[in-house]
């Protein structure tokens, strides 16, 4: 069968540290990869970026045809992606702009890249602009599962402050009608799915894998390991009710959502500092990535 168009530049790209030819020379190019809204299945599109702001950013164009193109979809759905852009490989939180923000930010990628403006001239549909947040980085030195441990927790902390200062702004913009739509909006909407979906990842990791391995190797921490996977399950019950308040993009209650909020971060952080107390002493003997 005969390579697409598409995954014939994205091989290009890939073996040539970013660098393509034939339409796309020269030009600002990344490989952004979704993971399918149904199928959970990862795609990867090549993409054009327009740096703006300090930010980076790409426009779900489908060149003004009149739907979204579905890697948009998808991201919605999962707002963590993975960014390939030139040699680089990293994940990030994708966050459409809204309102006046898009608006300016549109104008500042017309500014640098004009068919975009032509692409929007042709179709009904107002393009989004996604913003592709990088993590901070993070100066820890990971040489032990301790390490590690504490880096994905020092993650999961920083997402929670985040969601949580960006719910208590809205509040404090007034009510709704004076300074904020009934909703929460997408970036909240993005940043506590892009949590919750880590949170999912870290549990079932514990569960599946780490757990299982230190409750053989280390017998005695077998009834402190029942107890975090007991606190595992309370606190994915609290985050799948978020998940549901945020099903509907824009229409989550915010008050419902405010109280969710505030009982996962006091239940995760409890979790987070019992399981440092009780895993990291051991944790620290064992080297990350483990040995062959």
């Amino acid at each position: 069968m005969p390579m697409s168009f598409n995954q014939a530049i994205i091989e290009e790209f890939r073996a040539n540290a970013g660098r393509v030819g034939g339409p796309f020379e020269g030009g600002d190019l990344l490989l952004l990869t979704t993971v399918g809204a149904r199928s959970g299945q990862e795609h990867t599109v090549p993409l054009g970026y327009v740096r703006a702001d300090g930010l980076l950013l790409v426009v779900a164009s489908a060149a003004g045809a009149p739907e979204h193109p579905q890697w948009y979809r998808n991201l919605l759905a999962r707002p963590v992606v993975r960014i390939e852009l030139g040699s680089e490989v990293f994940e990030a939180v994708a966050v459409p702009a809204e309102g006046a923000r898009r608006n300016r930010l549109f104008e500042a990628v017309v500014r640098v890249a004009p068919g975009y403006g032509d692409y929007q001239a042709h179709t009904a549909r107002v393009l989004p602009v996604v913003v592709l947040e990088r993590p901070e980085a993070q100066p820890r030195e990971v040489a032990t599962l301790a390490d590690k441990l504490l880096e994905v927790h020092a993650w999961l902390r920083a997402q929670l402050r985040h969601v949580r200062t960006e719910t208590e702004a809205h509040f404090a913009a007034g009510p709704a009608g004076e300074g904020r739509p009934p909703g929460l909006g997408l970036q909240i909407r993005q940043h506590c799915l892009a949590l919750c979906e880590g949170l999912t990842h870290h549990h079932n990791g514990e569960d599946a894998a780490i757990f299982p391995a230190l409750a053989r190797s280390h017998p005695q921490l077998r009834e402190t390991l029942v107890r975090l996977g007991e606190e595992h399950r309370s606190v994915g019950r609290i985050k799948d009710e978020l998940v549901g308040l945020l099903a509907g993009i824009g229409v989550a209650e915010p008050e419902r959502f405010r109280a969710e909020l505030t009982r996962l971060s006091a239940e995760l952080e409890a979790h987070l500092d019992h399981e440092e107390r009780e895993l990291l002493p051991v944790l620290a003997g064992i080297p990350f990535p483990p040995r062959p």
